[in-house]
């Protein structure tokens, strides 16, 4: 079979469910049209995939809100170790995830704590999640170098010399798990002027270096290993997620996950009657293993695989969604690294490119649902919502102005239109009406 047969097998699969619970009542609201399709058994491979299936019966979760958050979780406990070259560039494993539900009663809080008992329990000496994060400055300080600055060196008050003094000895251990269970609040901060959170942020994924250019902000962070976990409805991204957000960057470092409430548990589940203790030896198992390794590459059959797909997987999409999910080759290569490193494995193999691809395919899904068809432009959105009201009618250029009260400029217009044309949205006629030539613009 051809990679590339492999590939769409497995996106053919539909995840197998756990046992039902005692007590448990399903949820049978019809998902939306584009909701992405349940988690497959290869995004479940591995020990992420076993806790994920084994707990299912005993929690209201999504599944994928459990997985995701576990894959961030680990990633996140194995620090600077394992890696993934890509030219010049490493990619480590910290990611950073935010599920997006319909509403607040999508149990996004809840699929966090059955993860974080289990990972406390992997690793006792990884720090608790840090939230309340509202600056960039904060965000390095958590994870600082030493601050040193320069003292004079005096002999009989006479200044000698300058000697280097250490006034703050830093943050020894640089992995950083954020949880902000309010991400609406974290996307207020970082909108106002002269807030720098978004731009470190960014650094916290690209690099680990961690620096503002300000000379009243001299502290600094190197390898930091930051991860990220967040939760917000869709309402609440869509109002206050900005275009200047999706356009530098900021929204395509985070894998944006569809959760949803799974079924009712009246009673609660018996999560704590569950035998954990292999699940929890494999993880130690995959901490350990991570922390003899540096540089993780992929055999022969998963570069065969990786030729299959890249050029499907790398290409440009439109819109806003183009944007959000226009790292898919950066997360593909990180998630690949954290399955393989969960079964200790000394390479990427298929198995584990299969299981990133997948659960990027969840991710891409969900990305779909939750932006839609938006181009990441307020008038041109606003247009192509008006066009598509007006049907096989169309509208009038002059129309048009009017659904913006004649308050948009010509240019503005212009651009908007440009922007319809070029991603295949809308398209135009030229129509003569009392000896004069205009426009009619229709939604494709």
């Amino acid at each position: 079979m051809k990679a590339s047969d492999a590939i769409e097998n497995t996106a053919r699969q539909t995840g197998a469910d756990g046992p039902a619970a005692v007590n448990a009542k399903e949820i049978n609201t019809p998902p939306g049209p584009t909701w992405p399709a349940p988690l497959t058994d290869a995004a479940l491979h591995g020990v992420a995939g076993e806790f994920v299936k084994r707990l299912e019966p005993h929690t209201e979760s999504d599944s994928a809100a459990i997985l995701f958050q576990t894959l961030a979780g680990f990633g996140n406990t194995i620090g600077r170790t394992a890696f993934f070259s890509v030219e010049a560039d490493r990619h480590y494993a910290n990611i950073n995830v935010v599920l997006v539900g319909d509403s607040s009663k999508s149990r996004k809080g809840t699929s966090w704590g059955q993860t974080f008992g289990l990972l406390s329990r992997v690793e006792p000496t990884w720090q608790r999640p840090g939230s309340g994060l509202s600056t960039g400055e904060g965000l390095i300080w958590a994870v600082r170098d030493p601050v040193e600055k320069q003292e004079p060196v005096r002999e009989d008050k006479v200044i000698t010399g300058y000697q280097t003094v250490i006034v703050d000895p830093g943050v020894s251990d640089k992995r950083l798990m954020v949880m902000e269970p309010e991400l609406a609040r974290l996307l207020q901060s970082a909108r106002r002027d002269g807030n720098t959170l978004s731009a470190v942020f960014r650094q916290c994924f690209d690099t680990g270096h961690l620096r503002i250019a300000n000379k009243n902000s001299p502290v600094t962070s190197t390898g930091a290993h930051v991860s990220f976990i967040g939760h917000i409805t869709k309402q609440e991204l869509i109002r206050t997620l900005t275009e200047t957000e999706s356009a530098n960057g900021f929204a395509n470092r985070i894998l944006w996950i569809g959760a949803k409430r799974s079924k009712e548990l009246p009673e609660g589940g018996e999560a704590h009657l569950v035998d954990w203790t292999d699940i929890e030896t494999r993880f130690k198992a995959a901490l350990a293993f991570a922390k003899t390794y540096g540089e993780i590459r992929r055999d022969d059959e998963a570069k065969e695989l990786w030729r299959s797909i890249y050029h499907d997987l790398s290409a440009a999409k439109p819109g806003l969604f183009g944007a959000i999910i226009g790292r898919a080759e950066a997360y593909v290569v990180r998630l690949s690294l954290i399955y393989a490193v969960l079964d200790c494995s000394d390479c990427i193999r298929p198995v584990h490119l299969e299981a990133a691809l997948a659960a990027w395919r969840y991710c891409e899904d969900s990305a779909r649902y939750i932006f839609g068809a938006s181009l990441g432009d307020s008038v041109a959105d606003e247009i192509l919502a008006a066009l598509r009201d007006a049907g096989a009618s169309g509208l009038t250029r002059t129309e048009i102005s009017d659904v913006f009260k004649r308050h948009r400029t010509r240019a503005e217009l212009d651009r908007a239109f440009a922007l319809l044309v070029e991603n295949g949205l809308a398209r135009r006629t030229a129509e003569t009406t009392n000896g004069r030539t205009g426009e009619r613009w229709f939604a494709k």
